[in-house]
């Protein structure tokens, strides 16, 4: 295995991905798009490159970075509100065109949940994505384009809402009122089960695959975020009544039973 990786976006996941792997003995090569974040990578192990990536093209030096690596992990979520959404397809075309230049040979993209409708009931790995956003429609689009580039094998991970000691949505649910889909099921993952599982497919060589990635308990988001509050001293949030029971399930039953996968927190923290 080699260990030597590339990791485009050095953002909330990247960074302590790349602390983790640094630990580990892996040598880490990041990108930001801030000037002032390059010394903070750099403190921690990280060689940092200055690249952006715009429906335009790629500013920065992409080259070097993609010869440094024979892995690339791709963790650049689409920013799709606000009143000037990008195209993020475009972007994505212009990282397969540098990586079709370069040496890498592995890649890990990082996806979401958000690929598959709110309507498709408890979702396997093999369940065709139904997209209904903007964003799932654009990450499922970008995933193909990943997964067709020749002499790559890419492996594409759909997390679920991202949550951490830092991070929850908790903090801005808090005292809301009139909120929706009380009955809708959570799926989240902590962050440090997502370090977990790009670390497995690094050292256990899961190339070629998809994988759902939510921890194995979804709890109504009604009765989860009211217990969050309690727990964290916040006023809970409050749901219409009238919320029908419906939402999916993100179910990581092949990464469990077939990969072995052990999830290592809860999504009670």
């Amino acid at each position: 295995m080699n260990k030597n990786i590339a990791i485009m976006g050095c953002g909330w996941l990247g960074y302590s991905l790349a602390k983790s792997l640094i630990q580990e003995g892996f040598t880490v090569f990041g990108t930001t798009t801030s000037e002032d974040k390059m010394p903070i990578l750099q403190t921690v192990g990280i060689t940092p490159y200055r690249i952006s990536i715009s429906e335009k093209g790629i500013t920065g030096p992409i080259t070097t970075l993609l010869g440094n690596a024979e892995t690339l992990i791709i963790n650049i979520p689409p920013k799709l509100r606000g009143s000037n959404p990008e195209n993020y397809i475009k972007k994505m075309e212009h990282l397969c065109g540098a990586l079709k230049k370069s040496k890498v040979k592995k890649v890990v993209f990082v996806s979401s949940t958000s690929v598959y409708g709110n309507d498709q009931g408890v979702i396997t790995d093999d369940i065709l994505p139904k997209p209904t956003t903007a964003s799932g429609k654009q990450l499922l689009a970008s995933e193909k384009l990943f997964s067709a580039l020749p002499n790559i094998e890419t492996t594409i991970i759909r997390f679920g809402g991202l949550i951490g000691k830092d991070r929850h949505p908790i903090t801005m649910l808090s005292g809301k009122t009139g909120l929706r889909n009380g009955n809708h099921p959570v799926n989240l993952i902590h962050l440090e089960d997502c370090i977990g599982i790009i670390k497995s497919i690094l050292k256990k060589q899961w190339w070629g695959e998809i994988f759902n990635a939510a921890f194995p308990l979804h709890p109504s988001k009604k009765e989860y975020y009211q217990q969050i509050a309690e727990q964290k001293g916040l006023i809970p949030p409050e749901y219409d009544e009238n919320s029908r029971l419906s939402g999916k399930i993100i179910d990581p039953s092949r990464l469990i039973l077939v990969k072995k996968y052990v999830f290592l927190t809860s999504i009670y923290i």
